[in-house]
């Protein structure tokens, strides 16, 4: 799957391409006159058309010139990035872009970017909290900012005319967010701006996007919601692909990142008692092989199968107990919940007839015993996915190249397994 970056300067280009990087795609930037590099793998194309203060005319052949060079190149989505204190012409090229694309087509304009402190509310560009036509942007000696007010910046500039989505909307659902942007759609409206003051917000707008099958939509923004937009787009067009996520940590950071996996995919977890796990004895291969057969008929429904022995509520183990009780030692029953869980992960690979596009693991317990039985010789490293979450492949044994992300239990905030999943869906989907 191929994304296309119209951007109007370089360092907004390179910008964009870094976040197409990190949501998995591989990404690079040409200047406007050069052509698109055939590069083994190359995904992702920014095409600096330093057009932010050329003349109309120019702005207006390089703009249609770079949208042209990504249809002939097989671009599923084409963007177009915005100056995140909105500089430029952007309403002329916006209107290239959307007459270069033909005439089913929408641009969704989100001005945030809320990492860079970048919100917009009520329409309103705010930068650090201040209207943007009072920050030095006003200074401009080219073209001064003077308004705050989004859609009447680009209607200024646009032939068409422009919708406005609000926070009240954004902060609903993403149904709601997906009837308004039809709604407006329906009424005539090539270009849409839409409220949003965190990545979440930008998030729900994009899952909204993929879900509007009868128009070409043009995410046009700074780069979040390009990013976004082009991760959701490819994880919709790979839901028979699935991915297991397994996780043996008990934290309560674990417990909290689960949660908010549950809640974004609406997946029913497969919970395995590790009480019955810590053992010698027969319960052991009754739980396991229990956890098989429901892991192989949830994967027919969930498209992110979770196998887990945390459950909230739930009891820890008491291994000394155990371990006293079985004449055995605290470290081999812990390696007896983690070697089944590896276990139920395997058997699931191998039984089921779905595709599976990669792997989570939380905690390097669990990790380690996956590639034991998996008789994997170890992983090979490609990219960090968020800090002390790494992604690569599997090295020989049953699954060789299997793609695989791997996490502490206490790491990263409660989107940390969420955002790995993701990962892998793009990762994979953009490979194809």
């Amino acid at each position: 799957m191929k994304v296309g970056v119209v951007a109007d300067d370089l360092t907004g280009a390179n910008a964009t391409g870094v976040r197409l990087s990190k949501q998995g795609f591989t990404s690079a930037t040409v200047v406007f006159n050069d052509t698109i590099p055939d590069l083994v793998g190359l995904n992702a194309v920014c095409i600096d058309t330093d057009s932010r203060y050329a003349s109309d005319q120019i702005v207006e052949n390089r703009v249609k010139n770079a949208t042209q060079k990504f249809l002939e190149w097989g671009a599923k989505v084409i963007c177009k990035r915005i100056d995140s204190t909105v500089r430029g012409k952007i309403g002329l090229e916006i209107d290239t872009v959307l007459e270069a694309v033909g005439g089913n087509s929408v641009a969704v304009v989100v001005a945030s970017f809320p990492d860079s402190g970048r919100v917009c509310s009520g329409g309103y560009l705010l930068v650090d909290g201040v209207p943007v036509q009072e920050t030095d942007v006003a200074k401009d000696p080219v073209m001064p900012i003077t308004k705050s007010y989004v859609p009447l910046i680009i209607s200024e500039q646009s032939k068409y005319e422009v919708g406005h989505i609000g926070l009240d909307i954004v902060l609903s659902n993403t149904s709601d967010i997906k009837v308004e942007l039809e709604r407006q759609i329906k009424e005539g409206k090539r270009i849409v701006v839409v409220d949003a003051v965190t990545d979440e917000d930008i998030e729900e707008i994009a899952e909204a996007m993929t879900q509007i099958k009868h128009v070409n939509l043009i995410p046009t923004d700074p780069g979040p919601l390009t990013a976004a937009y082009s991760k959701a787009y490819t994880h919709q067009h790979s839901e028979t692909n699935k991915v297991i996520v397994t996780v043996g940590s008990v934290t309560s950071k674990s417990g909290q990142q689960l949660r908010y996996l549950i809640d974004k995919t609406n997946s029913t977890p497969v919970y395995v008692s590790a009480e019955k796990l810590a053992t010698m004895g027969q319960s052991w291969d009754k739980e396991v092989e229990g956890a098989i057969q429901i892991a192989l008929e949830r994967i027919k429904e969930d498209d992110v199968l979770i196998i887990t022995t945390y459950k909230e509520g739930s009891e820890l183990v008491n291994f000394k107990a155990i371990a006293a009780k079985e004449n055995t030692t605290q470290d081999a029953l812990a390696k007896r919940i983690t070697d089944g869980l590896a276990k139920i992960t395997r058997r699931v690979m191998e039984k089921t007839n779905y595709p599976i596009q990669g792997c989570f693991t939380s905690g390097g317990d669990v990790t380690a015993s996956l590639c034991a039985l998996s008789m994997a010789s170890g992983i090979k490293l490609e990219d960090e996915v968020l800090p002390l979450a790494a992604y690569g492949t599997f090295i020989g044994g049953h699954f060789p190249g299997l793609p695989i992300v791997t996490k502490g239990g206490m790491v990263g905030d409660k989107k940390a397994i969420y955002a790995s999943v993701k990962y892998l869906k793009t990762k994979r989907s953009a490979e194809k």
